[in-house]
């Protein structure tokens, strides 16, 4: 007699003597067939049957035990097991179909979003170009949006230092955060100049941040960036993917605001090869200041 293990979902079994097959469903363990199989095995020897006849007779016993069924109770049991393992099979599906169409939308947002920096890029060169052959001048755009760091204490200063860069959310050495620029934002920034630095981000600075350095705020805690599914969390349900931080932050989209206070703010390393002097502007030859595109470099180098 040959006993095999019963299948992964625990039910039924397959028992076997002498070439003779047959498959158990109800809920036999292992234990209860063993003990079965050694009452029968004494009658056996008992009665002298030989291996064929006492096999098929055996399993025919089975059979019958089966036909007639089992308590209520175990059927009852059966039942909700199979329920259970339905709506199991039926949501893990429902899962794996959801995240496939998710998939296919996050790629697509992120080839539209690459076409239209592309485009920005391009248009702004043909706009160089144009104005150079008019024998004119290009003005670029004003930026829209600031990347602040912090880089100095507030031990022995006054109470409005302190207090304008908590509003600014840089409550430690080396924290990054991206501020929009208006009249408001500018005049905070000049007040704590000494302490900051500043400059406007480059595409490439902003995705290297979220990517390495990106951090959330969910339940007043500090969740990192591991998956879209994290992001998707976001209040307001239109950012359901990285690029869309990238790309409401790099555009200053209507979403700025709540994608931005999403954030952590980003914590960052002393720079590679050091400070300059912190004491002295960066017009200067040293560090505090605005920076404007120059933020990227040391930003880079703080990453």
């Amino acid at each position: 007699m040959v006993l095999e293990r019963q299948n992964e979902q625990g039910e039924g079994g397959v028992m076997s003597w002498a070439g003779v097959k047959v498959t158990l469903n109800r809920r036999w363990t292992v234990v209860q067939l063993r003990t079965v199989k050694r009452e029968f095995m004494a009658v056996a020897q008992k009665g002298g049957l030989d291996p064929a006849s006492g096999g098929k007779l055996f399993l025919q016993m089975l059979q019958e035990r089966e036909a007639r069924g089992c308590p209520e109770l175990l059927k009852k049991q059966k039942a909700l097991q199979e329920k259970f393992r339905k709506q199991e099979e039926e949501q893990n599906a429902k899962q794996a179909s959801d995240l496939a169409r998710r998939q296919k939308e996050w790629l697509a947002k992120g080839e539209k979003y690459h076409k239209e920096y592309l485009t920005m890029q391009k248009d702004e060169v043909a706009a160089i170009r144009k104005a150079k052959a008019d024998g004119a001048f290009y003005v670029p755009a004003e930026k829209k949006v600031a990347l602040v760091v912090r880089i100095r204490g507030i031990n022995k200063h006054s109470p409005r230092v302190i207090r304008v860069l908590r509003l600014l959310r840089l409550r430690q050495i080396n924290n990054a955060t991206f501020v929009r620029l208006n009249k408001a934002s500018v005049n905070l920034l000049r007040k704590v100049e000494p302490f900051i630095m500043y400059g406007t981000p480059s595409l490439a600075t902003i995705r290297k941040l979220v990517y390495k350095r990106g951090f959330v705020k969910i339940n007043k805690q500090r969740i990192p960036i591991t998956s879209n599914d994290v992001v998707a969390k976001i209040p307001g349900g239109h950012v359901d993917c990285v690029e869309d931080i990238i790309h409401e932050i790099y555009t200053c989209g209507e979403k700025f605001k709540e994608v931005n206070n999403f954030l952590w703010p980003f914590k960052l390393r002393n720079p590679r090869g050091g400070f300059k002097a912190k004491r002295h502007p960066f017009i200067r030859g040293g560090d505090w200041g605005n920076r404007e595109a120059f933020i990227n470099d040391i930003v880079e180098r703080m990453l």
